[in-house]
């Protein structure tokens, strides 16, 4: 299997995590798949591009290559339910719209899955892993910033049209509270863009396995609704005139959390 992530290392303790940016398929993946789902619409669409302050800031950058129609990054390996009611797993079966992901008896099968796992979901897990690690060493603690991004209306998953930036800190278990509120005052600075804290997504996996603030690793995840940056159907193109005033907010929530870090880093024994 070629290329499964594109990992970039920072000088500063902030690692950007996008594990539903990849648009790579298997053979197997692509020649099941339905007609609706060839164009890849349920991709977190633009990330590398939209989060590309991450360098200026100094930020450690993770992308997925791979698609979520392959393997899910963002779920556990066991592939638990991670919310209560309609989501979908490790292993998509469904579009977002509900439309089967694959023909009828075309979904890869056990043995091939089995391949992903360990040549996809594992390797991006173990970078991360090893990254948080790493900035965990050198500076006394880490952060974690999940990025992600989706249609601002989706019937399956949500009523009605979901906030712009719904920020997760899986119900305050993930992050230290006082960060969590100084990025939410940072969203109610921008009445142009509506917002929420642990709403509809309050951090899928990787926020919630990673993020132990006890342990000074601190993990927040973001859910932007697309139409903020880009148009939401195909042919998903960027809107630089969307995304600009987009990324001015992202960049001061970036910076933000990288400040609150320092101004809160345990004093060395």
């Amino acid at each position: 299997m070629d290329k499964v992530l594109t990992f970039k290392q920072g000088r500063v303790p902030l690692l950007i995590s996008m594990p539903h940016a990849g648009l790579k398929l298997t053979p197997a993946v692509e020649a099941g798949l339905v007609d609706e789902a060839r164009s890849l619409p349920d991709t977190d669409w633009h990330m590398p591009r939209l989060y590309e302050c991450a360098a200026e800031l100094g930020a450690s950058t993770l992308a997925a290559e791979y698609s979520r129609f392959v393997i899910d990054l963002n779920r556990p390996e066991d592939d638990a339910p991670l919310y209560v009611g309609a989501t979908t797993g490790l292993f998509p079966a469904i579009l977002f719209s509900g439309v089967p992901l694959f023909r009828e008896g075309q979904a890869p099968g056990a043995q091939e899955r089995a391949t992903y796992l360990e040549l996809i979901w594992k390797p991006y897990h173990q970078t991360l892993q090893q990254e948080l690690e790493r900035l965990k060493n050198e500076f006394g603690y880490a952060l974690l910033f999940d990025a992600h991004s989706i249609r601002s209306r989706v019937a399956l998953l949500f009523d009605g049209r979901l906030p712009d930036f719904n920020v997760g800190t899986f119900s305050g278990l993930s992050c230290d509270p006082g960060l969590a509120h100084e990025l939410e005052a940072i969203c109610a600075q921008h009445p142009a863009y509506s917002h929420v804290l642990n709403g509809r997504f309050k951090g899928g996996h990787i926020t919630r396995y990673y993020g132990r603030p006890v342990e000074n690793i601190h993990a927040v995840q973001l859910e932007l609704a697309q139409c903020t940056y880009m148009e939401e159907f195909e042919p998903f193109n960027y809107r630089e005139d969307l995304a600009g005033p987009t990324q001015g907010v992202l960049k001061q929530l970036l910076g933000r959390m990288i400040e609150w870090g320092a101004e809160h880093k345990s004093p060395s024994p």
